[in-house]
């Protein structure tokens, strides 16, 4: 069952530039993680991320004279800016005093009505709906264990998929696929055409055999407090 408001936000077409996809999945992003919706800053995206170790981020669709502005001039610590262009491409723009994480990968599912086949038997899914998305999880039904669990944002017509978590004790049995195949399902039934996520270098490899494509690196740098 969609959410209440689905039917509007569907009404908004599916993103095809990249400065479309990644404010869809920045928007979906914020609303997996609770945060106000995100907001326009120095060219780029502003989320308030509000944790002790992530205050804020500043999310660019591309190198920009907008991310060399927001290096030099931001200096509050734990804020991120994210650029999808590899790292060799955002190094030269970043003052003093912020590292480069791990790079990530923006991709995009084009067809969530086929997702990939259900994951080991043993296990019973349970999928909450909240307002603009779903939450699944993966239980062991043989003690009620929480085996895995993920949840996807709707962002007009894309559904955003985030926290994708297999739990150590149950990796291996295809449950991160059966936890991506009840999203994709739930958000597809809600009328989504495209799927967006970012992915770690392990994340990607799997994700790749489920039918989603790469659409730019994603690189990450931080600004740390001085120790």
């Amino acid at each position: 069952m969609p959410p209440d408001d689905a039917a509007a936000m569907i009404a908004r077409p599916a993103p095809e530039t990249l400065d479309e996809i990644v404010r869809a999945w920045v928007e979906g992003w914020a609303r997996s993680r609770g945060t106000a919706p995100p907001s326009s800053a120095y060219g780029g995206l502003h989320v308030e991320v509000g944790l002790p170790d992530q205050k804020a981020r500043y999310v660019f669709a591309g190198p920009s004279p907008g991310v060399a502005q927001a290096s030099r001039e931001i200096e509050e610590p734990d804020v991120f800016i994210k650029v999808c262009a590899p790292p060799e491409a955002v190094q030269p723009l970043l003052a003093q005093g912020w590292a480069l994480e791990p790079v990530g990968f923006l991709m995009v599912a084009d067809d969530l009505a086929h997702p990939a086949p259900r994951g080991a038997d043993g296990y019973r899914y349970e999928i909450e709906v909240l307002p603009h998305g779903y939450v699944v999880a993966a239980h062991a039904e043989w003690n009620g264990e929480a085996a895995a669990s993920g949840r996807a944002f709707l962002a007009g017509a894309v559904a955003v998929f985030d926290q994708i978590v297999t739990e150590p004790a149950h990796r291996r049995r295809g449950l991160g696929r059966a936890v991506m195949h009840e999203l994709a399902l739930a958000a597809a039934h809600a009328g989504a055409t495209r799927g967006a996520l970012v992915a770690t270098p392990d994340g990607q490899a799997l994700y790749s055999t489920l039918g989603w494509r790469l659409v730019s690196p994603l690189t990450t740098a931080v600004r740390r407090r001085l120790a």
